[in-house]
This record gives structure tokens, C-alpha cells and sequence, in this order.
């Protein structure tokens, strides 16, 4: 009796079928989870890559400081700013050098931080200084600088700024504009150009009654420093609204 137990127990298949069949089962669910989280996980990663952009066009106009300006609702970084009324500031992402605002043409290059490089940021907000930053050069700027001044390329000359006045790794690149004027911007410049960021320059501008522009650029578009400065001057003063004088 034993022995035929013995050998019944030797025969006896190492994986029941019932346990095969729950085996399949568990693969089947696993795998059927496995589709689903990559499915999701691709929905998921779209929704974050376009978390916060839009590609409506409606105007939206704001009063900051003493002007009135109107920019479509897709140039505006943050949805929180997308609504008309009195605002302290604005933030606009624009391609370079279309300077269009966020749409399908063009997602990419808001959507991936590696392409993020060929959009110009801006701050646009109520003037806390007498001077732009070329107006600041001569009575501050030039205070903070050490060393002799560098030529640079297209036109600029590299000033570098004191570490100790804390402006480590900064330097000021300046030019002689079309008009006469006196272009400056403050830059960290890369070790190289594939180590260049969407911010590596940035430079403010006054605009209208009282508006300070401040618009970040990478290192690399340095080559189109005066066309940058010109297109960022105009695209803001062209939406500014002219307020009808007061009624008597």
C-alpha cells in the first residue's frame, strides 16, 4: 500500500492544474495592469508636459503700475495671470524668433526642457527704479566691475563682475546700439555651448508710462543680441492700450 502511494505521489505532476490556471490568471492580470499604467503613464506624461500651458488666444489686458497692456492668453506663463483686471506683474513665454506663444506648431519647445532654449521669458511689471540696466551702468554697474574689459563677439565687450560684490561667475557684455545708445546685459556664460540654459542673459528695459521688462534669453541667441532687444521693445509696446483722456 505504501509503495503505491509512494509511486502515485512520484508521479504526481510537480504544478497542479488548478495552480497552473491560477498562475495564468495572475499573469494574465499582470499583464493586463502592465498595459494600463503604460497607457496611463503616457496620458499622465502629456498631461504634465502641457500642465499650465494653453494654446487660447482670447486677449487678456491688465493695469500694472500706470499702463494698460493686452497679450493673448497663450503667451502667459502662469494660468493664475490669465485674467484681466490690475495685476502687480506678468510672466510671457515667447519663441525666438517668431515670437509666437504656446501652440501645436510649436509645443515642443515649451513642453521639453531641451528645446527650452529657443523661447525668451519675460517679467513685466510697475518700474522700482529710475534706470533700466543700461542706465545703470555708469552709476552702479561700474563700481562692481574688475579687470580690464574683454572684446567680445558681434560687437560686445565682456566687463567682468566682482565675485565679492555677489556676482560670482556674472559678467556684463556691452555694445554700442544703432541710436547711440549703450546696450548691457548680465550673463553667466557657459563652458560650453551645449552647457547654455533657456536664462543664461538677462536684461530690463523700460517700456511705456512705468513698465520694467525683464526678459531672459539663452547665451546661445547672443549673436542676435540687437534684434532680440528691438523685437522684445516693440512686441510690448505694441499692446500696450492708450487710455481716452479723462472726460471733463
Amino acid at each position: 500500500m505504501h509503495h503505491v502511494e509512494n509511486n502515485a505521489i512520484a508521479e504526481a505532476p510537480l504544478l497542479s492544474t488548478s495552480f497552473l490556471v491560477r498562475v495564468t490568471a495572475v499573469i494574465a492580470i499582470l499583464a493586463a495592469l502592465t498595459i494600463a499604467i503604460s497607457i496611463g503613464g503616457r496620458w499622465f506624461g502629456a498631461r504634465v508636459s502641457l500642465a499650465g500651458n494653453a494654446e487660447d488666444t482670447t486677449p487678456i489686458t491688465l493695469v500694472i503700475g500706470q499702463d494698460t497692456i493686452q497679450f493673448p492668453a497663450n503667451t502667459i506663463r502662469f494660468p493664475s495671470q490669465r485674467q484681466s483686471g490690475v495685476a502687480e506683474r506678468t510672466d510671457l513665454y515667447l519663441t525666438w524668433p517668431e515670437l509666437r506663444g504656446y501652440d501645436k506648431a510649436n509645443r515642443t519647445r515649451f513642453d521639453d526642457v531641451s528645446q527650452s532654449s529657443g523661447l525668451i521669458f519675460l517679467q513685466i511689471s510697475q518700474s522700482t527704479m529710475s534706470k533700466d540696466m543700461s542706465g545703470r551702468m555708469e552709476p552702479i554697474y561700474s563700481h562692481l566691475l574688475e579687470g580690464a574689459p574683454v572684446p567680445f563677439s558681434n560687437g560686445m565687450t565682456l566687463h567682468h563682475l566682482r565675485a565679492d560684490a555677489g556676482y560670482a561667475g556674472e559678467v556684463l557684455l556691452t555694445a554700442a546700439k544703432p541710436d547711440g545708445s549703450n546696450y548691457v546685459v548680465r550673463c553667466v556664460l557657459p563652458d560650453t555651448p551645449a552647457m547654455a540654459t533657456s536664462g543664461d542673459c538677462q536684461r530690463d528695459i523700460k517700456v511705456g508710462h512705468d513698465l520694467s521688462v525683464l526678459y531672459r534669453f539663452s547665451s546661445q541667441h547672443l549673436p542676435d543680441w540687437d534684434h532680440i532687444d528691438a523685437a522684445i521693445r516693440h512686441f510690448v509696446e505694441t499692446r500696450l492700450v492708450t487710455r481716452s483722456a479723462p472726460s471733463r
